[in-house]
Protein backbone atom coordinates (compact mmCIF):
# COMPACT_ATOMS: atom_id res chain seq x y z
CA UNK A 1 0.00 0.00 0.00
CA UNK A 2 1.59 3.95 -0.83
CA UNK A 3 2.15 5.13 1.77
CA UNK A 4 0.93 8.58 2.90
CA UNK A 5 2.29 11.59 4.17
CA UNK A 6 0.07 11.72 6.90
CA UNK A 7 -1.87 9.02 9.11
CA UNK A 8 -4.31 9.93 12.37
CA UNK A 9 -3.96 6.45 12.87
CA UNK A 10 -0.61 5.27 13.20
CA UNK A 11 0.84 2.82 15.58
CA UNK A 12 4.09 1.76 13.90
CA UNK A 13 6.49 2.82 17.12
CA UNK A 14 4.95 0.93 19.90
CA UNK A 15 6.51 2.98 22.52
CA UNK A 16 4.86 6.08 21.46
CA UNK A 17 1.75 4.64 20.60
CA UNK A 18 1.30 3.58 24.31
CA UNK A 19 3.15 6.71 25.69
CA UNK A 20 0.34 8.82 24.03
CA UNK A 21 -2.36 6.79 24.93
CA UNK A 22 -1.25 6.59 29.23
CA UNK A 23 -0.97 10.73 28.56
CA UNK A 24 -4.87 10.74 27.28
CA UNK A 25 -5.50 9.03 30.55
CA UNK A 26 -3.99 11.63 32.43
CA UNK A 27 -4.83 14.28 30.28
CA UNK A 28 -8.30 13.56 28.51
CA UNK A 29 -8.45 16.89 26.95
CA UNK A 30 -5.51 16.50 24.83
CA UNK A 31 -4.88 15.93 21.56
CA UNK A 32 -2.56 13.25 22.44
CA UNK A 33 -2.63 11.24 18.90
CA UNK A 34 0.08 12.43 16.02
CA UNK A 35 0.02 15.89 15.14
CA UNK A 36 -0.75 16.69 11.55
CA UNK A 37 1.62 18.80 9.62
CA UNK A 38 -0.14 23.09 9.49
CA UNK A 39 -0.65 24.96 6.82
CA UNK A 40 -1.00 25.31 2.74
CA UNK A 41 -1.15 21.90 1.02
CA UNK A 42 0.22 24.09 -2.26
CA UNK A 43 3.09 26.04 -0.06
CA UNK A 44 6.26 25.90 -1.60
CA UNK A 45 7.83 26.54 2.08
CA UNK A 46 8.11 23.68 4.22
CA UNK A 47 9.50 23.97 8.11
CA UNK A 48 10.03 20.95 9.47
CA UNK A 49 10.64 20.80 13.16
CA UNK A 50 11.68 18.10 15.56
CA UNK A 51 8.40 16.28 17.27
CA UNK A 52 4.97 17.82 19.10
CA UNK A 53 5.81 18.70 22.72
CA UNK A 54 3.95 17.98 25.60
CA UNK A 55 1.82 20.41 26.46
CA UNK A 56 1.97 22.06 23.08
CA UNK A 57 1.39 19.97 19.32
CA UNK A 58 0.26 16.99 21.89
CA UNK A 59 -2.41 19.56 23.83
CA UNK A 60 -3.57 21.29 20.97
CA UNK A 61 -3.51 19.10 17.56
CA UNK A 62 -1.36 21.63 15.95
CA UNK A 63 2.42 21.79 15.33
CA UNK A 64 4.45 24.65 17.48
CA UNK A 65 1.31 25.64 19.33
CA UNK A 66 0.58 26.21 22.87
CA UNK A 67 4.53 25.75 23.58
CA UNK A 68 7.42 28.36 23.64
CA UNK A 69 8.84 27.14 20.75
CA UNK A 70 6.57 28.17 18.48
CA UNK A 71 6.46 31.89 19.81
CA UNK A 72 9.66 32.54 17.69
CA UNK A 73 8.50 30.97 14.88
CA UNK A 74 4.62 32.33 14.50
CA UNK A 75 6.03 35.62 14.92
CA UNK A 76 8.50 35.57 11.80
CA UNK A 77 6.02 33.62 10.19
CA UNK A 78 3.68 36.47 10.72
CA UNK A 79 6.07 39.22 10.26
CA UNK A 80 7.68 37.57 6.81
CA UNK A 81 3.89 36.91 5.30
CA UNK A 82 3.34 33.58 5.96
CA UNK A 83 0.50 34.07 8.44
CA UNK A 84 -2.28 36.19 9.60
CA UNK A 85 -1.30 36.35 12.64
CA UNK A 86 2.03 36.42 15.05
CA UNK A 87 0.56 33.82 17.49
CA UNK A 88 -0.99 30.58 17.35
CA UNK A 89 -2.99 29.41 20.28
CA UNK A 90 -5.20 26.85 19.24
CA UNK A 91 -6.96 25.33 15.75
CA UNK A 92 -10.07 27.43 16.23
CA UNK A 93 -7.68 30.65 16.71
CA UNK A 94 -8.32 31.35 13.06
CA UNK A 95 -4.02 31.36 12.19
CA UNK A 96 -3.82 30.69 8.18
CA UNK A 97 -0.85 29.80 6.76
CA UNK A 98 -0.41 31.52 2.70
CA UNK A 99 2.54 29.21 0.98
CA UNK A 100 3.80 27.57 4.04
CA UNK A 101 3.26 24.36 5.91
CA UNK A 102 4.63 23.01 9.07
CA UNK A 103 5.17 19.64 9.93
CA UNK A 104 7.91 17.43 12.23
CA UNK A 105 10.52 15.05 11.44
CA UNK A 106 8.40 12.36 14.03
CA UNK A 107 4.52 13.32 14.19
CA UNK A 108 4.25 11.68 18.01
CA UNK A 109 5.31 12.94 21.31
CA UNK A 110 7.85 10.59 22.42
CA UNK A 111 8.62 10.59 26.41
CA UNK A 112 10.93 13.38 27.39
CA UNK A 113 10.49 14.95 23.85
CA UNK A 114 12.87 12.56 22.76
CA UNK A 115 12.62 10.08 20.24
CA UNK A 116 14.66 7.29 19.69
CA UNK A 117 16.64 6.35 16.38
CA UNK A 118 14.05 3.43 15.25
CA UNK A 119 11.27 6.21 15.57
CA UNK A 120 12.72 9.00 13.45
CA UNK A 121 13.34 6.27 10.90
CA UNK A 122 9.78 4.62 11.06
CA UNK A 123 8.56 8.23 10.59
CA UNK A 124 10.68 9.24 8.37
CA UNK A 125 8.41 6.95 5.26
CA UNK A 126 6.06 9.85 6.14
CA UNK A 127 8.16 13.20 5.50
CA UNK A 128 9.60 11.99 2.39
CA UNK A 129 6.27 11.60 0.75
CA UNK A 130 5.32 15.10 2.31
CA UNK A 131 9.15 16.23 0.92
CA UNK A 132 9.13 14.27 -2.64
CA UNK A 133 5.54 16.39 -3.39
CA UNK A 134 6.98 19.81 -2.75
CA UNK A 135 7.33 21.76 -6.65
CA UNK A 136 10.69 22.21 -7.37
CA UNK A 137 12.62 25.79 -5.94
CA UNK A 138 10.35 24.84 -2.82
CA UNK A 139 12.43 25.46 0.35
CA UNK A 140 12.98 23.34 3.53
CA UNK A 141 13.86 25.64 6.90
CA UNK A 142 15.27 22.86 9.19
CA UNK A 143 14.83 23.73 13.08
CA UNK A 144 17.67 22.06 14.61
CA UNK A 145 19.95 19.04 13.49
CA UNK A 146 17.54 15.90 14.15
CA UNK A 147 15.31 17.52 11.67
CA UNK A 148 18.02 18.15 9.25
CA UNK A 149 19.56 14.82 9.27
CA UNK A 150 15.81 13.58 9.30
CA UNK A 151 15.10 16.00 5.74
CA UNK A 152 18.47 14.15 4.35
CA UNK A 153 17.11 10.78 4.86
CA UNK A 154 13.94 11.36 4.05
CA UNK A 155 15.47 12.52 0.13
CA UNK A 156 18.17 9.32 0.73
CA UNK A 157 21.14 11.62 0.73
CA UNK A 158 24.16 11.04 2.91
CA UNK A 159 24.74 12.90 6.10
CA UNK A 160 27.86 14.23 5.23
CA UNK A 161 26.40 15.50 1.96
CA UNK A 162 25.19 18.76 3.90
CA UNK A 163 26.49 20.02 7.31
CA UNK A 164 23.91 21.09 10.15
CA UNK A 165 25.16 24.98 10.42
CA UNK A 166 23.00 28.16 11.37
CA UNK A 167 21.33 29.72 8.00
CA UNK A 168 23.55 27.62 5.98
CA UNK A 169 21.54 26.61 2.86
CA UNK A 170 21.98 23.07 0.30
CA UNK A 171 20.58 22.06 -2.40
CA UNK A 172 18.04 19.18 -2.32
CA UNK A 173 16.88 17.35 -5.22
CA UNK A 174 14.11 18.76 -8.52
CA UNK A 175 15.80 22.18 -7.44
CA UNK A 176 14.64 22.16 -3.58
CA UNK A 177 16.77 23.89 -0.96
CA UNK A 178 17.49 23.15 2.29
CA UNK A 179 17.89 25.94 5.53
CA UNK A 180 19.12 25.01 8.67
CA UNK A 181 18.56 26.78 11.66
CA UNK A 182 19.27 26.30 15.34
CA UNK A 183 15.52 25.11 16.71
CA UNK A 184 13.17 28.15 18.48
CA UNK A 185 13.53 26.01 21.92
CA UNK A 186 13.37 27.74 25.21
CA UNK A 187 16.29 26.64 26.04
CA UNK A 188 18.17 27.88 22.81
CA UNK A 189 16.54 30.94 23.32
CA UNK A 190 17.01 31.80 26.98
CA UNK A 191 20.90 31.21 26.94
CA UNK A 192 21.03 32.80 23.45
CA UNK A 193 22.08 30.60 20.82
CA UNK A 194 19.25 31.71 19.04
CA UNK A 195 17.40 34.91 19.50
CA UNK A 196 15.21 37.19 16.67
CA UNK A 197 18.24 39.13 15.08
CA UNK A 198 19.33 35.56 14.19
CA UNK A 199 16.32 33.90 13.11
CA UNK A 200 15.06 37.04 11.03
CA UNK A 201 18.01 36.16 8.76
CA UNK A 202 17.38 32.79 8.57
CA UNK A 203 13.66 34.43 6.93
CA UNK A 204 15.88 36.90 4.99
CA UNK A 205 17.81 34.10 3.50
CA UNK A 206 14.25 31.44 2.60
CA UNK A 207 12.60 34.97 1.48
CA UNK A 208 15.32 35.46 -1.17
CA UNK A 209 15.43 32.11 -2.48
CA UNK A 210 11.85 31.54 -2.85
CA UNK A 211 11.83 35.03 -4.98
CA UNK A 212 14.94 33.71 -7.17
CA UNK A 213 13.07 30.30 -7.92
CA UNK A 214 9.67 31.62 -8.52
CA UNK A 215 7.84 30.13 -10.76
Amino acid sequence: MQTKFFDQDCHLCTRLSDFLDAVKQQYSHYHARPVAPFGDANARFLVVGLAPGMHGANATGRPFTGDYAGLLLYQALYEFGFGNRPVSESLEDGLVLNNCRITNAVKCLPPQNKPIGAEINLCNRFLAVELNALPSGAVVLALGRVAHQAVLKAYQLKQSAAVFAHNAVHELPEGRYLVDSYHSSRYNVQTNRLNKAMFDEVFVTIEGLLANTKA
